[in-house]
């Protein structure tokens, strides 16, 4: 029981789903089993970082949640914009984004496009060490773009960085979130790493944590992203050795649902609004709730439609 309370699992970012309401009613049903929470990544766009992302960090709704900002950034100017703004909300650490695998991210390098960018990544150990000293900083990766092996050539570049951890999701960016993880090279990469090693990629059960751990025991821990939409009791299942059943879950999802969905529509203006926010809630519980449900949910074009469609669940 002692390594269920003491090993580290985050939440990992993904984007237009872990955002503030979210996380902080997440942690509210579900208890304070994970170890911090990620962002969705914070990001310079014309010219300027985005002010959505800058409110996100100062809300007050974030003082009881530990909390990690991610950002992705292509060249210095945009590391150093976001890294003042992330100092500026008062967090002293950052993750560095550079597994994203949407193309455009990519194509102009950042995300996983960062990864053979072996001069960068230099030049971002220098500004760690130096001017922001006193943040924290982290690594999400993938393997590579498209060759598995295309973290090889940058390990030492990584090893270099002054990082408390490496999150590494072992698959290609040109994989997008399918096909086999190469484990092998994950293990190879664990080896090599100087850095503490975080894995993360398709735990969606609790089960799948000890079969992780068993498998790579040198690891430091687990991040868990889709997984903890399609099941968001996973980690207090794990955490606690007991696993929930079907109608237990499904209570504190609509629980989690209902506190979502309520802090939208007090927020946010007219109805395309708050379903636009609201409807990718339900994008990973396909397999568990009604396909008539889920479809009308989809569907739905109006507040009231919305409503009818939840209350087949």
């Amino acid at each position: 029981m002692e390594e269920k309370n003491n090993l580290t699992i985050f939440c990992a970012p993904i984007q237009g789903l872990t955002e503030l309401p979210w996380r902080h009613f997440h942690r509210e049903i579900y208890g304070d089993g994970i170890t911090a929470y990620y962002t969705p990544f914070l990001r310079v766009e014309r010219g300027d970082v985005r002010h959505r992302d800058v409110r996100d960090l100062k809300s007050e709704l974030n003082g009881n949640v530990p909390l990690t900002p991610q950002i992705i950034v292509r060249d210095m100017r945009e590391f150093e914009m976001l890294c003042d703004k992330v100092r500026e909300a008062g967090y002293d650490r950052a993750d560095i984004n550079m597994g994203c695998p949407f193309p455009p991210q990519v194509h102009h390098g950042r995300g996983a496009g960062m990864i053979a960018n072996v001069e960068l990544l230099h030049e971002l150990a220098t500004a760690m060490a130096e001017r922001y000293a006193d943040i924290k900083f982290s690594v999400k990766m993938r393997l590579g773009v498209k060759d598995p092996a295309e973290w090889r050539d940058s390990i030492e570049a990584i090893n270099a960085l002054p990082l408390t951890h490496v999150t590494v999701h072992p698959r290609t960016a040109s994989q997008q979130y399918s096909g086999d993880l190469y484990l092998g090279e994950f293990a190879r990469l664990l080896n090599s790493s100087t850095h503490p090693v975080i894995f993360n990629g398709d735990i969606t059960e609790p089960r799948h944590i000890d079969e992780t751990l068993e498998r790579f025991p040198g690891i430091a821990g687990v991040m868990i992203g889709r997984g903890m939409f399609s099941r968001p009791s996973i980690v207090a299942e794990w955490r606690s050795g007991e696993e929930w059943d079907e109608k237990r879950r499904l209570n504190a999802v609509k629980r989690l649902h209902a506190l979502v969905y309520g802090y939208y529509c007090d927020t946010l203006s007219g109805d395309a609004q708050v379903l636009g926010k609201i409807k990718p809630f339900w994008d990973y519980m396909i397999p568990y709730i009604d396909r008539k449900a889920y479809k009308g949910i989809r569907k739905a074009s109006s507040l009231r439609k919305y409503d009818d469609a939840v209350g087949l669940i």
